[in-house]
């Protein structure tokens, strides 16, 4: 009986944290935009997914996002996650 009263509250634990963290799908949407030269291509986007929990996936779509330039050709990329 000591044994099964020592057990419990491991397993309510257990349960209870397999359901906070579980993971899902998530995509992530990206908008390139170029700039500094004529004859760019117009924004593009690109989509992935990310299965992650939802703190997880936001981190990782939100460090896709970037700003460069490379021989006065500037590139911005913006990603959210949805």
């Amino acid at each position: 009986m000591k044994f099964l009263l020592r057990i419990l509250p491991v397993f309510a634990f257990a349960c209870l944290l397999s359901t906070v963290s579980c993971t899902k799908s998530y995509t992530c949407h990206c908008v390139i935009k170029y700039g500094g030269a004529p004859g760019l291509p117009d924004s593009i986007t690109k989509e992935y997914t990310i299965t992650d929990t939802k703190s997880g996936a936001t981190t990782k779509c939100s460090n896709e996002s970037e700003s460069k330039t490379n021989n006065s050709i500037s590139t911005d990329e913006n990603c959210v996650l949805y």
